[in-house]
């Protein structure tokens, strides 16, 4: 789902679609949902756009 909305942020410049992909997770992803986010970015990432994990990185 990460990726999916990093695909509809993508025609934006990256520092600007990290900055609004971080906020839609944090707006609407249940803090459960961002917590394995978190994990999933820290074992790796594997398959995740760079975009969610630049935005996990603002995030957090």
């Amino acid at each position: 789902m990460a990726n999916d909305i990093a695909a509809h942020h993508g025609h934006l410049p990256g520092d600007v679609a990290a900055e609004a992909i971080a906020g839609h997770l944090g707006r609407f992803w249940d803090p459960r949902m961002r917590t394995r986010l978190y994990a999933f970015v820290d074992a790796g990432a594997d398959g995740l756009d760079p975009l969610v994990v630049a935005a996990v990185k603002l995030m957090r």
